[in-house]
């Protein structure tokens, strides 16, 4: 009983000191946020109807059920999004891990023996065993360990930015490459449809030229502009199956046929530009929480560093039982110890000051990539806007090229037909029509994309209401 009592209290003795020591310093330079310099506004801005930022919704902005269904399909199952999960994980049993250097750690500690050697004569053939607990606890006196604790929730929720980066930048990869499969189908069809026009042109001059109307030149001119028809069909369709096989990828399926919905030309162009301040992308992009993220983690490594320079306290304490049985150990016979230890650097070289610069100079590259990526952002969202707003232009004035090549060509075929002009210059005109149907096709596809593009630069509005309350900050 009374071991009970003694061996009790020299364990609350144990237990109690830390509290006194736990804490006391934490060495090392406390995490305080960059400041970033912000315009006050965009240096271009578009007239059309704002909405907040809020608002942005992509499934409402693209209406298109198609894409909607693809976008989910692709953020269920890409490799990528699972990847990002599996690293929120990993970062969140490393905060575990770190965490528990803050407490004591628990063991057992046993032994036996028996024999009749004594060291240096013979002896009597004894038996003696013990098995007890044993605690030992490394105190956090220069807060190393918290300066963990607090690197591996840094770390957490970067991976959790991370996830979210990775969220929209998989939402913007699927979206720009539906509007290039449907380009693609846009461009198959025109091909097709300027393939079924020339044949018929050729069957037509092919008559004039047996009857002796026409040289031979003319068939062929229209044999060559056939073949060009001709030869654009299984390009484009070789586009198709290409930009379908990475639909697939994003969605984390193998490659197959992707069904598309309405054709480029009947797609609606997004409702509204959004209305946003530029601090705003601040906390909008998550590549830049990210950043912020990993720049406060590296900064805890300084104080890590710094506290290795110092004695590393500890403490131990053991309590159990013996016996002289090996066959019986009761508590017949009691055992205890207590005790601590220091341990500290002396002279190394100046290599533990030496991890504390190494850490510094990796703050520094941390804080000069957060201020890239903040530049990089303002920068995207500029490049986007200069897309939208130009590309708006150059679309409107295609559609009247197109318009004025639709009537210069039907004008030119009727002059050949009535004798005033060459056939040239109708072949002049289909080749013009042509080539400015394909390239209305491509900017319309391009002045989407620029909206995708201004949607991710924004960062976000882009995931459902479940995602967007998963992700920080929410």
């Amino acid at each position: 009983m009374k071991f009970r009592k003694y061996s009790s209290g020299i364990l609350g003795i144990i237990l109690v000191i830390p509290l006194f020591f736990q804490g006391c310093a934490t060495v090392g330079p406390d995490f305080s946020p960059p400041k970033v310099e912000t315009p006050d506004r965009f240096a271009h801005t578009l007239t059309a109807d704002a909405k907040a930022i809020s608002d942005l919704k992509w499934w409402k902005l693209f209406d298109d059920p198609l894409l909607f269904k693809l976008v989910n399909t692709a953020l269920e199952n890409n490799r990528n999004v699972k990847v990002a999960l599996s690293s929120i994980e990993q970062a969140r049993a490393e905060l575990g891990y770190y965490q528990a250097d803050q407490y004591p750690a628990l063991g057992l500690q046993g032994g036996g023996s028996t024999g009749n050697y004594g060291g240096a004569r013979s002896t009597v053939t004894t038996g003696n065993g013990y098995i007890a607990p044993m605690l030992n606890w490394e105190l956090d006196f220069w807060g190393k360990f918290k300066r963990s604790t607090e690197s591996a929730k840094a770390r957490l929720l970067a991976s959790e930015y991370g996830m979210r980066t990775i969220q929209i930048g998989l939402i913007t990869d699927v979206v720009s490459t539906y509007y290039l499969l449907l380009d693609y189908h846009q461009r198959l069809k025109i091909s097709r449809e300027t393939l079924v026009s020339r044949t018929k042109s050729l069957e037509i001059i092919q008559m004039r030229f047996d009857k002796g109307i026409i040289p031979e030149i003319d068939v062929n001119q229209a044999q060559i502009q056939k073949a060009i028809a001709a030869g654009s069909i299984p390009k484009y369709e070789r586009a198709i199956g290409n930009a379908e096989n990475a639909l697939a990828i994003l969605m984390g399926q193998l490659p197959r046929e992707i069904q598309s919905g309405q054709p480029l030309n009947l797609q609606s162009v997004p409702p509204f530009i959004p209305g946003f301040l530029p601090s705003q992308l601040l906390e909008r992009r998550a590549e830049i929480g990210e950043a912020m993220a990993l720049l406060k983690a590296q900064n805890e490594q300084i104080g890590i560093a710094v506290a290795q320079r110092f004695p590393a306290i500890s403490l131990t304490g053991l309590l159990g039982v013996a016996s002289s049985d090996l066959g019986s150990i009761t508590t017949s016979g009691g055992i205890w110890s207590a005790g601590a230890s220091l341990v500290s650097p002396l002279f190394d070289f100046d290599k533990s000051k030496r991890k504390v610069d190494i850490e510094t100079e990796k703050t520094k590259q941390a804080l000069y990539t957060y201020e890239n990526i903040v530049l990089t952002a303002f920068s995207e969202v500029e490049d986007a806007l200069i897309e939208i707003e130009t590309y708006q232009r150059e679309l409107a004035a295609t559609r009247q090229k197109v318009a004025a090549a639709q009537n210069a060509n039907a004008l030119s075929y009727e002059r050949y037909d009535k004798g005033v002009s060459s056939y040239l210059e109708a072949l002049d005109s289909e080749r013009t029509l042509f080539d400015a149907q394909l390239e209305l096709s491509e900017l319309k596809r391009n002045y989407f994309n620029a909206y995708v593009k201004l949607y991710k630069a924004l960062g976000g509005g882009w995931l459902g209401e479940a995602e967007e309350n998963a992700t920080p900050g929410n």
